[in-house]
């Protein structure tokens, strides 16, 4: 059910200690110093930019660019846009989960005034993400570059956090390639712009939803809570919904309300098995390679071998390898034959099967599935 609440306090009053898929009305900071601490997983954060537009923009035609002049993204200086960004950044990091963390968007006007509170915080920063648009608006003056992208950063709330990040699953959806820190998508245009009764958008700002859905595959969990701050039209809730994540969204403009309770009412949850991640393997059940010769499923006196067939090394009956006068864990050896610091030894050796050379991972991921059959 969604709704919306003048406070959270009042919200938790109607029978929950935290008011998930709530829209709290009214200011960012009261409504988070009054949540309770260490309660939410994550936090997307769109705040104002501090655009400083002394004049309004125009087309080589003269006809006017529907910028970003509203009342709520104006400051007297920036020491004005300090206090309140840390204001804000602090409120934020007292709700995070001790392994929380924060996204947070911004131009080229207050990115770098954002990090910089970010890390006299004690956040850790963890990636800068830089979005770049396959639309982006001219630049109509001809003075300047083409601003074609924005930057987000990604950041802990502590050194010591062990945050979400579902690398597998992004890696499985980038073709088996590891996804990088610059993202190609278009602004937000066409049927996913909300508009006004006069047909203008509703929000000058609203973010692509394929913006905010590789954010919450990438770091949240299925049944996370994530905070928005500056919820706006919902971008960050309509695509919480749909992932089966929660949101808490906070925002006072009674216009946006309406548009973003509108808006995610509309969304239609995925089915659970949808949404379901790919366990990351650090987080699978340990599994010993010794485990896989008790087993019987690599046989003592298995000759193991890399790829190229370079290097080959016999299996003892206690899970050790010895090679070439070397002798040890498959890490061990692995990294000595090859004169190496470090290996993982579990994709480096191989054992020759019927269907050729395969690595000894895929027994331990045999034995996994294994077990997450019998505990289910």
């Amino acid at each position: 059910m969604l709704r919306t609440a003048r406070t959270a306090a009042s919200a938790a009053a109607e029978g929950k200690t935290l008011p998930i898929d709530t829209i709290l009305v009214g200011d960012s900071i009261d409504h988070m110093n009054a949540l309770p601490a260490g309660s939410v997983d994550l936090v997307f954060a769109d705040p104002p930019y501090n655009l400083q537009l002394d004049q309004g923009l125009t087309r080589p035609d003269q006809s006017r660019v529907d910028a970003v002049d509203d009342e709520w993204d104006k400051f007297d200086s920036f020491a004005h846009y300090d206090k309140f960004t840390r204001a804000w950044l602090k409120a934020a990091r007292r709700v995070l989960k001790p392994d929380g963390a924060i996204w947070v968007i911004g131009s080229y006007h207050n990115i770098f005034r954002v990090g910089t509170a970010l890390q006299d915080l004690d956040f850790w920063m963890l990636n800068d993400i830089v979005w770049r648009k396959s639309n982006p608006m001219p630049n109509f003056r001809g003075t300047r570059f083409t601003n074609a992208h924005e930057t987000l950063i990604w950041a802990a709330k502590s050194k010591d956090s062990r945050v979400t990040f579902n690398y597998e699953q992004l890696k499985l959806g980038n073709d088996d390639v590891q996804m990088r820190s610059d993202w190609l998508f278009p602004i937000c245009t066409g049927s996913e712009r909300l508009k006004g009764a006069d047909d203008q958008k509703l929000h000058p700002t609203q973010k692509p939803e394929a913006l905010l859905y590789r954010v919450l595959t990438a770091t949240t969990k299925p049944g996370d809570v994530v905070l928005d701050p500056f919820f706006g039209t919902g971008t960050t809730g309509a695509v919480a919904r749909k992932l089966g994540r929660h949101f808490i969204g906070i925002e006072r403009e009674d216009t946006y309300i309406a548009g973003a309770l509108k808006r995610i009412a509309a969304v239609k949850p995925l089915q659970q098995e949808a949404i379901e991640t790919t366990v990351a393997k650090r987080q699978a059940p340990r599994v010993a390679f010794g485990s896989l010769v008790e087993m019987g499923l690599i046989a003592p006196g298995t000759e193991l071998y890399d790829t190229r067939k370079r290097f080959s090394a016999l299996v003892r009956s206690d899970g050790s390898l010895v090679s070439d006068g070397h002798a040890g864990s498959i890490h061990r050896v692995g990294a000595l034959v090859q004169g190496a610091e470090a290996c993982n030894g579990w994709t480096f050796w191989h054992t020759p099967t019927e269907r050729g050379l395969e690595p000894i991972d895929s027994f331990r991921a045999q034995v996994r599935a294994d077990m997450e059959r019998l505990s289910a």
